[in-house]
Order: structure tokens, then sequence, then C-alpha cells
């Protein structure tokens, strides 16, 4: 049984992740975690509260999430009457950040679903910055789903890496699965202005294939050094449906997400995001 927690602000984009996951794990057993987390609702009304006047407004705002949660739940079986699949829906007082995290240790959740920009989103950017810290600090794999995207059933997948670290088996089995089930085909893209690979490297593409046996993959290694321009380039040519990477200590990712420099550097991003966490659970 996989465990999936799906962050939601009862935003349309938040509504569309959910609905993108519960689609993509349709034949899975599955429980789904509809998790708000409300702090910033509270403290923003005056984050100078005594608290006598604190605890009342704590517990307003949480009956009116709980409400919109219990409307959120009916309406997703209504969308989605799906047996394999549990819905349980959860309201947290503190960020969102500090809250997954928490959840996803506690659960063992498998994967975290989110939209990539919630209700207050900037337009001009790909990913608002609760997705961008969602990816950068809760040690569990985040797949996050571009406002309006419709196309479910990925077909061609993008998987850049430099192969320099091992992979947790964990984390490829789920799509390797997902993979398998949805007959998909993985493009393995390696950038570097080196010859072949390392022994090292070999070791960790060999445990890749070995975890993605039965599952159609194409390797390919472009000469040079510009990561972004390959992801690019391959996404505007051959239209995958979703581009897998994974971030780990003083890898392309991380360097990205460090500095939230995803739009300033152009990657590309307008489809769905699955961003594995080489790190350790804390």
């Amino acid at each position: 049984m996989y465990k999936l927690l799906i962050p939601t602000d009862f935003s349309e984009n938040a509504l569309n992740a959910i609905k993108y996951g519960m689609e993509l794990f349709k034949y899975e057993i599955c429980e789904f975690y509809i998790m708000h987390a409300y702090a910033d609702e509270v403290f923003q009304l005056d984050p100078f509260m005594e608290p006598p006047e604190l605890k009342e407004v704590k517990n307003r705002i949480l009956e009116q999430v709980n409400l919109k949660l219990a409307s959120l739940e009916k309406q997703i079986i209504s969308i989605s009457p799906n047996p394999n699949h549990k819905i349980s829906t959860i309201a947290k007082f503190g960020s969102l950040i500090e809250e997954a995290n928490d959840f996803a240790e506690f659960e063992n959740i498998d994967l975290i679903i989110m939209g990539t920009r919630g209700k207050t989103g900037d337009k001009k950017l790909t990913f608002g910055s609760n997705t961008l810290q969602v990816m950068k600090y809760v040690k569990c794999p985040v797949l996050a789903i571009p406002e309006n995207y419709k196309e479910i059933h990925p077909v061609d997948i993008l998987f850049p890496s430099d192969f320099l670290l091992p992979y947790k088996r964990r984390e490829l089995k789920l799509i390797s699965d997902l993979a398998k089930r949805l007959k998909v085909k993985i493009h393995l893209m390696y950038v570097s202005c080196n010859n072949g690979l390392s022994l090292r490297q070999k070791n960790n593409k060999a445990f890749f294939d070995s975890v993605f046996s039965g599952v159609e993959v194409d390797f390919t290694q472009i000469h040079g050094s510009d990561i972004t321009g390959a992801i690019n380039d391959y996404i505007e040519k051959n239209k995958p449906d979703m581009l897998i990477m994974v971030n780990s200590r003083h890898s392309y990712l991380e360097s990205i997400l460090y500095d939230s420099k995803i739009e300033k550097i152009g990657l590309e991003v307008q489809i769905p995001f699955f961003v594995l966490q080489n790190l350790p659970r804390h």
C-alpha cells in the first residue's frame, strides 16, 4: 500500500493536484492524506495576540478548516469513487514545511503530491514558494503538478542523472512500478564533458537498470556542461509527460533549490516534476 500526502490550500491548483494523484494511482491500494496547515491564517489576523485570544482564534479557524476539509473529501469521493483509495483529512496548526516533514516522517509517506502554486501564486513563476520549500526541506519524494495540467497518463519520462550517488531503492521502485503499469518509457540523460562513466557511475547505473528491469529505458549521454539547456531542448523537442530529478548534496538540483533559482536559470518545467530525495530523513 502506498501512503501519499497531498497538502491543500483549497485552491483550484491544489484540487488539480489531487485529481492527478488519484488518477495516477487509481489501480494501486493507497491511503491519501489531505493536509491543510493553518498557522498562517491565524497569525495573519494579528501576530501579537495574547494567549486567550490566540486560543479562541485557533479554535475558530480550526472549525472552519475542518468544514472545508469535510467538503473537499466529499468532492474527491464524488470525482473519484475508488475502493482502492482511503482518504484521511488532517488539519495542522503549524507551517506547511514543518508539518509536512513531520507527518512524512511519522507516517512513513511514500510521496508528496502538490500543485506548483497556491491561490496567491505569482503567475509569472513556475513554482510557488511553498512548493520550492517542500522540495528543498521535506525529506520525502515530491511530485509537483503544474496549474491546469490535464494529461494524467504519462508515456515518456525524462530522467537526467549524473549517477554519482547511489539511488534509494524505495524511491526508484515507486517509479518503476508506475512505469511498468502505465507502460512508460524512461529517457535517461547524462550530461557531462567526460567521455563515458566512471566505475562508481557504472555501478549506480547498473543498480538503476536492475530496479527498472522490465521497463523500456533509453540512455543518452550528451557531451557538454549545460544541463539546463539539455533538459529544455529535450522537453521542447520530445514533449515528455514528466521530469524526474534527484535532490542530493552538491547536486545540480540542490544548487537550484538552495537559492530558489529555477526561474532565474531558465529551467522550463511546465510538466509534472518528480523530485527524488537522496537525503536522509531527520
